[in-house]
């Protein structure tokens, strides 16, 4: 695993996929994971990967997701930068694809510091930019609504299905690595 990490951070260009530009407000943060490729796939990436845990668990990935964005936002906004962050974006697609894919069912112990290091990602790309509260809220009620669908869809999706999905997702993440 840590070489499919290194070798996948090693193809990806470090273009900005966050987006400069896309405006202020709660209304821009609502709208923007649905602008983005790399959001949209992530943000329900990590629903369908966590339609495949059992019980309770099933939403420790989605809401360490979102605290971990959010604490990414503050950060940023407080002058700290984060290495690697649109690396890292990109980085989320291609290994939650391939997570879902391969139907994965890690010990939460080491999913749930990998799902944070995504979102603190995530949120430090747009805190990074000037991105007010009002967009950081947006953009977390966004997220939350994107991972309930992955979530949704993917327990009612088969193993096969999901599978696909996961597979789609990965294969999407590595056409966002080459487009840059």
């Amino acid at each position: 695993m840590k070489r499919i990490l290194t070798l996948a951070l090693a193809l990806f260009p470090t273009a900005a996929l966050a987006h400069p530009g896309h405006g202020s407000g709660f209304d821009a943060g609502l709208l923007h994971p649905l602008a983005g490729a790399d959001h949209l796939l992530a943000m329900t990436g990590v629903g369908l990967w966590a339609a495949l845990q059992q019980g309770a668990s099933r939403w420790a990935l989605p809401l360490s997701f979102l605290t971990a964005m959010a604490c990414g936002f503050v950060l940023a906004n407080l002058g700290l930068t984060l290495p690697a962050t649109e690396p890292m974006i990109l980085a989320s697609v291609f290994l939650l694809g391939a997570a879902i894919t391969l139907t994965l069912r890690v010990p939460l112990a080491a999913t749930l510091p990998l799902i944070a290091l995504f979102g603190l990602a995530h949120g430090a790309a747009h805190g990074s930019e000037g991105s007010g509260p009002t967009f950081a809220l947006g953009m977390l009620a966004a997220t939350a609504v994107l991972h309930s669908l992955g979530v949704g869809v993917g327990l009612t999706l088969n193993r096969f299905s999901l599978r696909l999905a996961g597979g789609a997702t990965l294969f999407a993440g590595l056409g966002l690595a080459f487009a840059g």
